[in-house]
C-alpha cells in the first residue's frame, strides 16, 4: 500500500529537520546523506524519493532554517512593545544560547562562509533568505535598508566570531559589547 501524502510530507519534513541541524553543527561538505537519513531515523535509501540531490536538500534545508529563524525572532517581537521589538532581537539573536547552539540557530553564521563557495542555485536560494531576513529587521523598528544590512551584518559576525574563539569570557565579551553597541545605534532619538 501506497505512503499518503501526509505521511511522505511528514517524512520529508523529518529530512529537512535533521539536514538542517546536521548543516549547520558540522558543515555542509562534513554532512553525508546516510548521517542525515540516519540523524531522521530512516535508512538512506528512502532519500531519493523525497530529493533529486543533496544539493537540493541544501537549499531547502537553508530555507527551512531561515523560516524558523525568522519565525523565532517575530515570536520574540510580537511580545514586545512596539518601543521594544527590535531590542528584545538583539538580545536574543547576540545571546549566549544562540551562540553555543549552532545546530538549532540562524543559518547565516553557521553557513555563510561554506554557502559562498556552493553553487548558483545554493547561493541563490540563500539570497533569497538573507533578503527575508532583512525585510523582517526592516519591519521591526523602521529601520531603513542600509541600517537593516549594518544591523543583521554586525548580528551575524558577532555569532560567528563570539563562536570561532576558544576563550568562554572574551566570546561571551564580544556578545555583550555587540548587544550594547547595536542598541545603542538603533535607539531612536532621546526625547
Amino acid at each position: 500500500m501506497p505512503y499518503t501524502k501526509k505521511h511522505k510530507m511528514n517524512i520529508r519534513h523529518k529530512i529537512l529537520q535533521s539536514a538542517s541541524q546536521a548543516f549547520r553543527a558540522n558543515g555542509i561538505k562534513a554532512v553525508s546523506v546516510p548521517q542525515i537519513m540516519s540523524g531522521a531515523g530512516l535508512t538512506h535509501g528512502g532519500f531519493y524519493a523525497h530529493f533529486e540531490s543533496k544539493e537540493q536538500l541544501v537549499a531547502e534545508a537553508c530555507k527551512s532554517a531561515m523560516e524558523g529563524t525568522v519565525t523565532r525572532l517575530g515570536s520574540i517581537a510580537e511580545q514586545a512593545s512596539d518601543e521594544q521589538k527590535l531590542n528584545d532581537v538583539i538580545e536574543s539573536y547576540l545571546s549566549a544560547a544562540h551562540c553555543d547552539s549552532a545546530e538549532q540557530g540562524c543559518i547565516m553564521p553557521a553557513l555563510a562562509g561554506e554557502i559562498a563557495r556552493s553553487s548558483d542555485d545554493i547561493r541563490q536560494v540563500f539570497t533569497e533568505e538573507v533578503s527575508r531576513f532583512l525585510s523582517f529587521v526592516s519591519g521591526l523598528a523602521g529601520q531603513d535598508e542600509d541600517k537593516s544590512i549594518a544591523l543583521t551584518a554586525t548580528m551575524v559576525g558577532s555569532i560567528l566570531l563570539a563562536r570561532s574563539v576558544n576563550d568562554s569570557e572574551l566570546s561571551d565579551k564580544i556578545l555583550s559589547v555587540c548587544r550594547t553597541d547595536l542598541k545603542q545605534r538603533t535607539a531612536g532619538p532621546v526625547s
